[in-house]
């Protein structure tokens, strides 16, 4: 039977510290979201006489509903892309042996290595010509470019601590080389898969600057765009830029308390394995 040791007890007051760390912005955030304008008090105070009615103006003035649509939009399309087409490429990367393979796999790394800002303006121009400025296709295309070398990467690493006999079996049994990866290898990819979801829809739904270039001049904007805003050159109402704030997390907590069972299990899965 374990005791309940001053170690113990020491481990536990590091933790509640740390949770208080991570909490305290979370707790500025929501305090300055629900305060009216006029309360000009610390941040750290509690609001004495909270409103909702920020929320409410955050969403009539800065149109976050559009907003919103266009980053879910944009999010579920480029992960859904860049989940299948890494999967798909990093299964023969990572059992094929041949010379070809691993200068394919080399090529795919180099947009690990290179700075997307150096394609800045021939993405742009490309874009341009395609006619898919201003809408949120052009993003869509964009973020599949971008995080598939990096998604790529994690499916290979993956893939080659995966025993290859259970394929074998599958292949022995009639099954085709790609009914073998949808049956067979697909559903041991979970872990991973899982990973790269949350990775690519943080990243993707929290960028600013790519949104802001293909977006630009047009009535399409993503909730971080809209968010901005808020800021002017001499005025910013903070209140409502933190409400509006609150507004574009929620979807992604209540993505994450709907999934977090498997979220924990694919993470926990991964170090496993």
């Amino acid at each position: 039977m374990n005791r309940y040791r001053a170690r113990t007890l020491t481990l536990e007051l590091v933790m509640i510290a740390v949770g208080l760390v991570f909490a305290f912005p979370v707790y500025v955030l929501v305090n300055l979201a629900i305060r009216q304008p006029s309360d000009t008090s610390s941040p750290i105070a509690p609001t004495t006489s909270p409103t909702f009615d920020n929320f409410t103006q955050a969403w009539q003035q800065g149109l976050l509903g559009g907003a919103l649509a266009n980053s879910v939009l944009v999010t579920a399309g480029s992960v859904a892309v860049v989940l299948a087409v890494s999967a798909l490429a990093a299964y023969p990367l990572a059992r094929v042996a041949a010379r070809w393979s691993r200068w394919t796999f080399l090529l795919i790394m180099l947009g690990l290595v290179l700075p997307f800002q150096l394609a800045a303006l021939p993405l742009y121009q490309t874009m341009r010509d395609l006619g898919l400025l201003g809408t949120p296709w052009a993003l869509i295309l964009f973020y599949s470019g971008l995080q598939v070398p990096f998604t790529t990467f994690l499916y290979v690493g993956f893939l080659r601590a995966v025993p290859r006999e259970f394929e074998d079996a599958a292949l022995i049994d009639g099954c085709t080389t790609l009914q073998g990866f949808r049956h067979v290898v697909l559903p041991m990819l979970k872990p991973v898969t899982v990973t790269a979801l949350v990775l690519n829809t943080v990243a993707v739904w929290n960028d600013f600057f790519t949104p802001l270039l293909y977006l630009s001049g047009s009535a399409q904007q993503t909730l971080p765009v809209a968010i901005a805003g808020f800021v002017g050159q001499y005025v910013a109402d903070w209140n409502l830029i933190f409400a509006a704030l609150v507004i574009s997390i929620v979807p992604i907590l209540v993505v994450y308390f709907a999934l977090q069972r498997s979220i924990i299990n694919g993470f926990a899965g991964g170090l496993k394995g």
